[in-house]
């Protein structure tokens, strides 16, 4: 296994007698995005802190490059990173001067060109002479962005950078900065709650919950394999449910739930009690006069529509097929295929989108 950049070991941090954070070991490796995601208040912040040696925790160590960081080192060590916070906190000046100043301040040439570079890459080169207060949050944060990144730190941290900025900017932003983090494979930890964010930029995720790291994993199983129900919720999957298992056929878990047979890619014994997830998005929606289209899809459950929420970007519904089996469909679908709280329809879904989250007793 290639070294850490970054490895944390036992870290513990208390506040007024309070454990916050106790993650007992986690590794930041060469060229990946490592996302931190969980919910407010979960100690995302203040992991990035310690693992960025802004922070002293009360108990562990940070290892930089496999040398453990002490007091007298760290500064050395801060100064080989760079941070983007939620607020540009941007220099009453123009906006190639706010990019020079971290060259300033780190005592580095401030060359034009590098400089320039930057600029172009985050789109702001047109906006070099324009006065920083004068930007919108868009264009503010990629001054910030550019502000970090010419200074090729070795580690990278951003600390929620899309959250202050409204859908339009976030939505132009946010597969800028993946170019670039992949292009340049910088060495980053982002820290989110926003689960699409973690999902565009992140190679890993680690989701932290109650100041426990609940699951580590490429970013894909985490969100497709949710190791408990607890992570299984804050990723996304909607449809929970408790089934027996009946049959195992051709690699196929059948599983009996509330008199409907649900086939999963999963590995269960007959008997069995298990629990199982299913993201909405991974629920198509048809009428019962619809011709079920040539898929690899293995479940097709006749059902009812109960419920109609919109949200962003697609509706919310909610199926009554002997169980709440949510799916999430567009405006445009919704329209076309006349949905209302009412309509029968079938729900189709692959049996490698139920993921088994684990047996259950009883």
């Amino acid at each position: 296994m290639k070294p850490a950049v970054i490895a944390l070991r036992d870290i513990g941090v208390r506040y007024g007698g309070a454990d916050v954070l106790d993650v007992p070991s986690l590794d930041l490796f060469a060229g990946e995005v490592l996302a931190v995601i969980g919910p407010n208040g979960s100690g995302k912040s203040t992991l990035l802190r310690v693992a960025g040696l802004l922070e002293r925790p009360t108990r562990g160590t940070v290892s930089f490059h496999g040398a453990a960081v002490d007091a007298s080192r760290s500064l050395a060590e801060r100064r080989r990173m760079a941070t983007v916070l939620q607020q540009p906190l941007l220099a009453d000046m123009t906006v190639a001067e706010n990019v020079r100043l971290g060259l300033r301040f780190r005592g580095r040439t401030a060359d034009a060109a590098r400089v320039g570079r930057w600029l172009e890459r985050l789109t702001i080169a047109p906006l070099r002479d324009q006065r920083a207060r004068t930007l919108s949050g868009g264009q503010a944060q990629r001054v910030a962005l550019a502000r970090a990144l010419v200074l090729e730190p070795e580690v990278l941290l951003l600390d929620e950078p899309f959250s202050g900025l409204d859908a339009p900017s976030r939505a132009e932003l946010l597969p800028d900065v993946g170019a670039i983090l992949r292009q340049d494979r910088v060495t980053t930890i982002l820290v989110t709650h926003d689960r699409g964010e973690a999902q565009a930029l992140a190679d890993r995720a680690a989701v932290l919950m109650g100041g426990r790291i609940r699951q580590l994993d490429e970013t894909a199983r985490v969100f497709h394999a949710p190791a408990t129900e607890e992570v299984a919720r804050f990723v996304g999957v909607e449809t929970i449910v408790t089934g027996r298992v009946i049959a195992r056929e051709a690699g196929v878990t059948v599983v009996e739930v509330a008199g409907r047979k649900v086939e999963l890619a999963a590995l269960a014994h007959v008997g069995e009690l298990v629990r199982i997830g299913v993201r909405p998005e991974d629920v198509t929606l048809m009428l019962p006069t619809e011709v079920a289209p040539l898929s690899s899809a293995r479940n097709y459950l006749a059902g009812t529509i109960v419920q109609l929420v919109p949200s962003t970007p697609a509706i919310r519904v909610v199926v009554d097929v002997g169980f709440p089996l949510v799916a999430t469909v567009t405006a445009r679908s919704v329209a076309d295929l006349g949905l209302a709280e009412g309509t029968p329809v079938t729900a189709a879904f692959k049996a490698s989108a139920a993921h088994m989250i684990g047996p259950v007793s009883g």
